[in-house]
Parts: structure tokens; C-alpha cells; sequence
């Protein structure tokens, strides 16, 4: 109660109204100080309260309309009501404060920290090599899944190359069949027949030549010998002669045949003949021209005689026969006889390496080369197959950037930027969403993978998100001379496909809880020179200041460390004076 008990005591020598004033005065004093307190300690019995609705304050007073004007009568008007008022308190009576006693308890404490939904993954989707865009599959805002294939880049290029190195790979597999199988029997007969020959020639050289050749020879120089004289000598005047009598029997066949054309001209324009006739007659009459020009050819070579290079090139053949001649007699030279002898040995190598079939060492170098075909082939393939653009993970396409028909290069690029649109073809994040904050130094040490974290969405008011600490960065980084370290929460996802990335959320990670902790309300905490403090209600009403060591706050509660034992009642709200031993009084009106 705010009023001290000796204000019972004057009661008894007041009048029968004035004790029914004092009386109510005293019943409402004590139920307004009753329920101070109880909204100030928490101590309201909620559970009534939230029963039955709350009424106005005006409704709770209505019955002094009733009876103030009655006693403000009798006591002689407001000023007599006011003297009385102040009669009724005893002078120098200390009034207490409002208080509330030090609370030991056991509480969860937890670190509270702003944060962002992000994707948890996110990528610019590129191809392996640079190209230009076939086939799109996909738009903005499609879901995905793992390996699925979103575009396709051009490989007109590249099928060429693949036909090519296809065609190698047969080539050389069908190289080792040849030799693995060995040879055929008609390779060995023909190489057989090949070293018969050699030592054929190898044995007419070592015998010498035949008489039969050294006569043929002769013939064959004599012949030579013969053309070179007549073309030496000139033609004839036998042969002038009858390429002159032939030039003017073609001269008069062709003058007969234009007789003719003329004729028959006249003919076809009296209409006696058909055309069919007149044509075969220009075609007797344009050979005879033709004879002619002939003729007149043959006889001017003859008239001219022998040209230069026909005796030039008569001679040579004199000369070569001659040469011919004087070898055979001569019989074969030794360096004729040792090439033969070298081309028997090559026949009969030949012949014993078909015989033995394919070695090892030839085999082997075939399967490699088999092998290094098949390696190329397969590398083709591969650069077919990765200008196929698959998804690396489920997601969702957030972002496009270029078209079919676009030229794009590789990137490493995670996000957008001024260059995705030239390196990247679309922009992939994850369905599954992460909630990433910034805790200080002093905060991080609480923190552990695993950790539960209870999170609160700025576009859903009222409603937790749960999840857990799924990553801490290894290294710290500091933004305008503030140290903090990023950590990663992970969203269960039941709840995580109502947060999109870009919201604004609330962490608060729980870091463990205060076993029997001492707690006062935070509005009895003050602040002073020499550090924070609370005042307690000492003997007599009166406030004495402690200075106390603080803790965590927990809601509208503070931790103190050191400075109270735990059985204070403290102030809410400070003295006026802010002074350690005032006590707090209402002063006597004078008589």
C-alpha cells in the first residue's frame, strides 16, 4: 500500500463522513498501489484478464459521481474537501516506491542476428568451349533437375571431325585384322614368282649374250642407219609427182561438185527438188574442199623436203642402236651383275618374311595405333557431347541472358554481372534456400555446426521458420572497421519454400541457458559515472544504490552478475534526487 498505517489511526477522530472519505480514499489508494505493482512485477493473473474482457477505467469509477457531490457539500466545497485531504496524512510519513523483488531463475539464452534468405546455391550456367547457341530449352522461372539438359550449342563443326576419326579407327583396326591374320598364299606365290625372275636375270647376265641378240642388234642399226639416209636425201621426184597429179584430181573432183550446188540451187528454188537433196549436195561440194586443202598440204611437203628435227632425231636413233650394239658384244658389265645378285637377296628376304607371318613387335604397333584412333574418336565424341549445357543441380532458372543464336564463351562467373550476358547463357540457383547473417567476435564463439536456429520473416509476422547452422566462414572480414564472421543457415525444408531470396529475417541461435541466475527488470537498471546499478529498498523505506555487474537481457529482463544476493527489492524507477538513503514523502500543507 502507498498510504502508511497511522493514517488508520487518525480515522478514529474524525467525523462519520469524514471516516467514509477517509475510508474510500484509502480502499482506492490501496487498489491502484496493488495493481501498480502487479503490472510492473508481471504478477497480473492473466488467466482471469484474457477470461472477461477489459473494461474502461471510466466504468470502474463511475459510482464517485454518486457520492463526491454529497461530501464535497458537507465538507464545505472543494477547498474544505482538499484541507481534509491533506489533514488526513500524517506529516513527514515516508511513501514507498514501486518495487519489485530480485528473481532467480533458470533461462535459454541465445544470440539474436539479422540476416537475408539466399539461394543456396547459384551459378551462371556456360558451355565448355565457346560457341554460338542451337537450342534453348528452357525460359525464366522453369525447374529443373539434375543433368537436365537446358540448351544446345553447335556442332556442325564437330560432326565433320567425328566422321573423319571414325574413318581412321576402321582404317587401322582393319590394318591389325590384316596382320594378325598373316599372309595370303597368293602374296607369298607372287613374291616366289618375283625372285624366279630375278634369278633369271641374275644367270643370263653371268652367261653372257646370245648370238641370236647381238644379230638383232645389228638389224636394228642397220634399219636406223637406212631411215636416216632417205631423210637425209630428200623426196623424190617420183613422189612431187604424184602429190601434184593427186592435187589436181581433188581439184576437179571439187570443181565437178560446185557445178553441181549450183544446179541444184536452182532446182530447190523451182521447188523440183526437197531441201534433204540440196543439203546432201553442199556436203559432197564442202568435202571436196576439204580433199583439196589436203593435197595442197602433202604436195608443199614434199616440195620442202626433209625438216631438221626429223634427221636431228633419226641420228639419235643411229647413235642409241649403236650404243646398243656394242654392249651386248661387250657382254654384261660386273656392277650389272652385282645389282642382279642384290635383287635375288630382296626376292628371297621378301619370300621368307611372308612365310614367317607378322611379328610381335608389328602387331603391338598396330593395337597402339588402333588405340590412339579410338582415343581421338572418343575425345570428338565428348566435345559433341559437352556442347550439350546440362543443369548441375535441381533448381530453378532465374535469370536468362542470351538467345539462340547468341555467341557465348565460358565463365566462372556465381552471380550477374555486366558480363553474364556475353559469357552466360542463364542464370541457375537451387530450390533449397539458406539464411545468411554476420555475428561478431564475441558471438561467434557461441556458435557450433549443427546448431538449431529459430528464424522469424519479416513477410510472415507471427509465424517461425526453423533451421541449422550449416556452415561458419574460416575467416573473418571486417566492413568499416568492424570484424564479423558470415554464417549459413540452412532451412528445413517444410517450411522453406515460403522464403524467397532477398527477404529480411531474424536469427536467433540458442546458445545455451543461465542456471539460477539473478534477474531484474531492465527500467531498474540505471546508468552512472561509476558504472550501472540498481537502488534497493533498504530499512525504513529507504533506497540504497548497488552497482551491479550486468549480463545477457532477456526480454524485458536483465542478468546480473555480481552486486545483489537475490532477496533485494528494487526500485523501478530511481529516486528523484538519485541519491543512496533518500526515502520519499509527501509533504504537510501548513495551517
Amino acid at each position: 500500500m502507498l498510504i502508511d498505517k497511522s493514517v488508520n489511526s487518525a480515522s478514529s477522530q474524525q467525523s462519520p463522513a469524514e471516516h467514509r472519505l477517509s475510508s474510500t480514499l484509502v480502499t482506492t489508494t490501496s487498489h491502484q498501489q496493488s495493481r501498480s505493482e502487479n503490472l510492473e512485477t508481471g504478477d497480473l493473473d492473466h488467466s482471469q484478464s484474457s477470461q472477461s474482457p477489459a473494461k474502461p477505467s471510466w466504468l470502474k469509477w463511475k459510482w464517485l459521481i454518486f457520492i463526491l457531490p454529497p461530501i464535497v457539500i458537507a465538507l464545505g466545497g472543494p477547498v474544505g474537501l482538499g484541507s481534509k485531504l491533506m489533514e488526513l496524512l500524517p506529516s513527514g510519513s515516508a511513501v514507498k516506491p514501486l518495487t519489485q523483488a530480485v528473481e532467480r531463475k533458470t533461462v535459454a539464452t541465445s544470440i539474436t542476428a539479422n540476416g537475408t534468405v539466399k539461394a543456396h546455391r547459384s551459378i551462371n550456367l556456360s558451355p565448355k568451349t565457346a560457341g554460338i547457341i542451337k537450342t534453348l530449352l528452357v525460359k525464366e522461372g522453369d525447374r529443373v533437375k539434375q543433368d537436365e539438359v537446358v540448351a544446345v550449342m553447335d556442332d556442325s563443326n564437330l560432326r565433320g571431325q567425328l566422321v573423319q576419326y571414325q574413318g581412321q579407327l576402321l582404317q587401322q583396326r582393319a590394318n591389325l585384322q590384316q596382320l594378325q591374320a598373316g599372309n595370303r598364299p597368293q602374296d607369298i606365290a607372287k613374291a616366289e614368282a618375283q625372285l624366279a625372275e630375278a634369278e633369271a636375270n641374275l644367270q643370263q647376265l653371268q652367261a653372257g649374250n646370245r648370238p641370236q641378240d647381238i644379230a638383232k642388234a645389228e638389224a636394228q642399226l642397220a634399219e636406223a642407219k637406212a631411215n636416216l639416209q632417205q631423210l637425209q636425201a630428200g623426196n623424190r621426184p617420183q613422189e612431187i609427182a604424184q602429190a601434184t597429179a593427186k592435187l589436181q584430181q581433188v581439184q576437179a573432183t571439187l570443181k565437178q561438185r560446185e557445178g553441181d550446188w549450183q544446179r541444184y540451187q536452182q532446182l530447190y528454188k523451182s521447188g523440183a527438188i526437197s531441201g534433204q537433196i540440196l543439203e546432201q549436195k553442199r556436203a559432197d561440194r564442202d568435202v571436196a574442199q576439204n580433199q583439196v586443202v589436203e593435197a595442197q598440204q602433202v604436195l608443199a611437203l614434199q616440195k620442202a623436203g626433209t625438216r631438221p628435227e626429223q634427221i636431228a632425231q633419226a641420228q639419235a636413233k643411229v647413235a642409241q642402236q649403236a650404243e646398243a650394239l656394242s654392249l651386248i658384244k661387250a657382254g654384261a658389265r660386273k656392277e650389272e651383275i652385282a645389282q642382279a645378285k642384290a635383287k635375288v637377296e630382296q626376292q628371297v628376304q621378301a619370300v621368307a618374311v611372308l612365310k614367317a607371318g607378322t611379328r610381335k613387335e608389328e602387331i603391338d604397333q598396330a593395337i597402339a595405333q588402333v588405340q590412339a584412333a579410338q582415343g581421338s574418336l572418343k575425345t570428338i565424341q565428348n566435345q559433341i557431347e559437352e556442347t550439350k549445357v546440362l543443369a548441375p543441380f535441381n533448381g530453378i532458372v532465374l535469370e536468362k541472358y542470351a538467345d539462340v543464336g547468341a555467341f557465348v564463351s565460358p565463365s566462372m562467373a556465381g552471380g550477374g554481372g555486366a558480363s553474364a550476358s556475353s559469357s552466360s547463357i542463364l542464370m541457375l540457383t537451387s530450390v533449397r534456400q539458406q539464411v545468411v547473417v554476420n555475428l561478431s567476435e564475441s558471438q561467434i564463439a557461441k556458435v557450433k555446426l549443427g546448431q538449431s536456429v529459430a528464424i522469424k520473416a519479416d513477410a510472415f509476422p507471427g509465424e517461425k521458420f526453423t533451421g541449422k547452422v550449416e556452415q561458419i566462414a574460416p575467416q573473418a572480414k571486417v566492413t568499416q572497421n568492424v570484424t564479423s564472421v558470415e554464417v549459413r543457415v540452412s532451412i528445413d525444408s517444410a517450411t522453406a519454400t515460403k522464403l524467397a531470396a532477398g527477404m529480411n529475417v531474424e536469427a536467433d541461435f540458442a546458445v545455451g541457458q543461465l542456471e539460477n541466475a539473478i534477474f531484474v527488470p531492465n527500467a531498474a537498471v540505471v546508468k552512472q559515472a561509476e558504472g550501472a546499478g540498481v537502488y534497493v529498498l533498504g530499512e525504513g523505506n529507504k533506497s540504497v544504490f548497488r552497482q551491479i555487474q550486468t549480463g545477457v537481457t532477456v526480454g524485458k529482463q536483465t542478468e546480473v552478475k555480481s552486486g545483489l544476493q537475490g532477496n533485494e527489492q528494487v526500485l523501478l524507477s530511481p529516486p528523484a534526487e538519485q541519491k543512496s538513503g533518500g526515502g520519499i514523502s509527501l509533504p504537510r500543507p501548513s495551517q
